[in-house]
């Protein structure tokens, strides 16, 4: 091929490129979701409170009659304990690799257990240092679905993923449309709403390659009022979908592996409006923001938002002194 020809084509098959990147995705659907099954990913900075959303909220969905299947992805494997007093899961991961070893295949009462109506289960991770938690995360899919995880009949699947992490296995669900739907949890801090910032990022960037997943909400956690994360949800353009106050009676039962998404408590209506709108939640297609403006969110005060960028100079860098070494370039007279 002539040199000539070779560059025709690079140039035709840039413009062809070009002419498609100029096309909009389509909008976000926003009707029913054509499966029956809804599954819902949520995702939030380690700590947030993720666990202990999805435990009461699946709990809350199981007492007004719906079969909820949760499922926690995050390596820590800690999703699943408030939901059963306390108590750890064996995790896919480990009792994969323990039948393997055994010669044995994995059975759906290895790795799932129920109560009052919510089905739960672990994937698990590596030990530290020991492997890939996303690498985990799709080992994990891969023997669900030989379980036959397409063919399983719930209302609503619930994801618990690790937001912190942006590498392939944690995206899992968004870059594949495993889910219709994302969930994204934060508080009134910098750190929390980061977290939301990218897996915002990351529904757009995915839909932008064709994809069909959108945010259907924010849940705050450890709402003290000051009214950040409902601020990040405007700005973006997802509603709040519920509020949990930072109150001592919630801390505390917390921490005692109390669930507190029951009808008849006295947190429930708040865990049944939580229910109520992430069901009926459509989802749609956020615009994320950027870092000046996330910061902007906060009080200059708290933030250092206030700090000016100075420019180093190379006399910041090493000693004056070293700059003015003397040159050994050889330099001739010209005739």
């Amino acid at each position: 091929m002539s040199e000539a020809m070779a560059d025709y084509n690079s140039r035709a098959a840039y413009e062809r490129l070009r002419e498609e990147a100029a096309f909009e995705p389509d909008p976000v659907h926003t009707g029913e979701p054509a499966r029956q099954t809804q599954i819902i990913a949520i995702y939030g900075k380690g700590g947030i409170g993720k666990s202990f959303t999805l435990a009461n909220l699946s709990y809350m969905l199981a007492q007004t009659g719906k079969k909820v299947l949760l499922i926690g992805c995050d390596p820590k494997s800690d999703t699943t304990s408030l939901l059963f007093g306390g108590r750890a899961c064996p995790t896919i991961i480990q009792t994969a690799s323990t039948k393997k070893e055994a010669g044995e295949e994995v059975a759906i009462g290895d790795v799932c257990f129920k109560r009052d109506g919510v089905f739960a289960m672990e994937l698990g991770g590596p030990e530290v240092g020991r492997g890939c938690g996303g690498r985990g995360i799709i080992h994990g899919f891969e023997t669900l679905e030989k379980l036959g995880f397409h063919d399983w009949d719930f209302d609503y699947v619930l994801l618990d993923f690790l937001g912190d992490v942006v590498c392939g296995g944690f995206g899992l669900p968004i870059a594949r449309d495993m889910c219709q739907k994302v969930v994204v949890v934060g508080s009134n801090d910098l750190q929390s709403l980061y977290v939301a910032n990218n897996v915002c990022s990351a529904v757009q960037y995915f839909r932008k390659l064709g994809g069909n997943v959108g945010v259907a909400g924010m849940v705050v956690n450890k709402d003290d009022g000051t009214g950040e994360a409902a601020a990040f949800a405007r700005a973006v353009g997802i509603p709040v979908l519920a509020a949990v106050p930072q109150h001592e009676d919630i801390r505390r039962k917390s921490a005692n592996y109390q669930i507190i998404g029951h009808p008849t408590g006295r947190w429930g209506p708040l865990f049944e409006e939580l229910a109520t709108n992430l069901c009926g939640a459509p989802p749609v297609l956020p615009e994320p923001l950027s870092q000046d403006d996330l910061i902007g969110l906060f009080d200059t005060e708290q933030t250092g938002g206030d700090v000016v960028l100075e420019p180093a100079t190379p006399e910041d860098m090493c000693p004056a002194a070293a700059l003015d070494r003397a040159s050994l370039e050889v330099i001739y007279d010209t005739v």
